[in-house]
């Protein structure tokens, strides 16, 4: 069987009030931003906080009664898994639910949150799926595949039937890949409806399997990445053929350039995204000159991050934009001299974050001392004002990180 637009339209009337039709919305300031229009597809606001439920809930919605009564399997490293618990739970279908002992314990919590079993097994996904599929042979439980599925592909698909339906004008797609099934329905769907519409795919620069593809190349597969959700060493047998037939082209980005995304959407459109949600903005940001003038749709595609990551995130992004600096006096070690430097910083408006007093760990003599501090200012500019003010009093300064 091959994936039609029929099979998608089918897919959505299942799906029609079990999940939410999720907007789609302009980003001006994006736009501005980035020099072509962009459309936001809200995903990371569905209650499992991903788009994966749109095709777990479509595989379990024709399973039969037997296969109901028998119960589910899915391997996955966390929005998948969500996906098939949260859903399961609501038909009453019991769900077992193995993930890789890597995965996120925000994940993790969820998933059992949504009363399904889960087991932990293998240092990496490839394990993790091997032990599975042998678990649910030996059970005999029916497998809710993540994407080589193609009525999980044709769930995910309907989220290319909405976005040209809320936003008719998009001409190009920009759409992560992983396993395919994301990819693979939103482009059938959309050449169904749009046949001249461009879709491209987004991976990381450390799982380039659909670029090497593409491209003829052979860049190695590594061992981990932020976008976790896409971090898959090759899509589908059921994906593949249609990345080739529907996918114009496949774009790769690095992990700076996702972390800058994702603080991007948090601070212009205060919507969290996870790293995967966030390449097909990364993508935009690292080539630009590729999406002038066009009218492009986005897929925030999940928001499962965890609180740590993103803390570090935000505090790494305040780091590169000169928001948050550290910097170093070498002063005289007299009483006073860290009060006197805390007062020139206050003047000269910079939020002090931290302090560290050295004497012993430093190379300078003996009678003076240095004083590292960490602050809040308004950018670059604003780093070497403080900078040349603090000079004029008299001190030697420099920012250090």
């Amino acid at each position: 069987m091959s994936l039609t637009l029929d099979h998608i339209r089918a897919a959505a009337q299942r799906l029609d009030s079990h999940v939410l039709e999720t907007p789609c919305l302009r980003s001006r300031t994006l736009g501005e931003i980035i020099g072509c229009e962009v459309f936001l597809k809200f995903e990371n606001l569905q209650f499992t906080s991903s788009f994966k439920e749109r095709g777990a809930l479509n595989k379990l919605a024709q399973l039969t009664d037997e296969e109901r009564q028998r119960g589910v399997l899915a391997v996955s490293a966390g929005n998948h898994a969500q996906g098939v618990a949260y859903h399961a739970q609501r038909l009453g279908i019991p769900a077992t639910i193995v993930m890789p002992r890597f995965a996120a314990p925000v994940k993790v919590a969820n998933t059992r949150g949504f009363g399904a079993q889960v087991v932990l097994q293998g240092d990496t996904f490839d394990d993790a799926r091997a032990f599975g599929l042998q678990l649910a042979r030996d059970r005999n439980l029916a497998l809710i595949h993540p994407f080589d599925d193609l009525d999980v592909v044709a769930g995910q698909g309907t989220i290319g039937l909405e976005m040209l339906a809320q936003q008719p004008s998009i001409d190009t797609l920009v759409v992560a890949i992983g396993g395919g099934g994301l990819i693979g329905g939103v482009a059938t769907a959309a050449h169904g409806l749009k046949p001249g519409i461009e879709v491209i795919g987004v991976q990381t620069e450390r799982f380039p399997a659909a670029w090497n593809a593409k491209h003829g190349q052979n860049l190695p597969v590594q061992q981990a990445t932020i976008a976790d959700g896409i971090g898959v060493k090759a899509p589908g047998v059921l994906t593949q053929p249609l990345i080739d037939r529907h996918v114009n082209d496949v774009l790769l980005v690095g992990e700076d350039d996702i972390e800058q995304a994702i603080l991007m959407l948090l601070e212009i459109e205060k919507t969290v995204v996870e790293g995967a949600g966030a390449v097909g903005l990364a993508a935009l940001m690292k080539h630009r000159a590729r999406f002038a003038g066009r009218k492009v749709g986005l897929i925030l595609c999940g928001g499962n991050i965890e609180p740590l990551v993103l803390a570090e995130i935000i505090e790494r992004g305040m780091v590169k934009s000169g928001r948050l600096a550290r910097l170093r006096f070498d002063v005289r070690d007299i009483p006073g001299a860290l009060a006197d430097v805390a007062t020139l910083l206050g003047k000269l408006g910079a939020n002090i974050d931290e302090v560290q007093h050295q004497r012993a760990f430093s190379s300078v003599s003996v009678e003076r001392v240095q004083i590292e501090v960490v602050v809040h200012t308004r950018g670059v500019a604003h780093i070497e004002e403080i900078l040349s003010a603090s000079r004029a009093a008299g001190y030697k300064a420099e920012r250090i990180g």
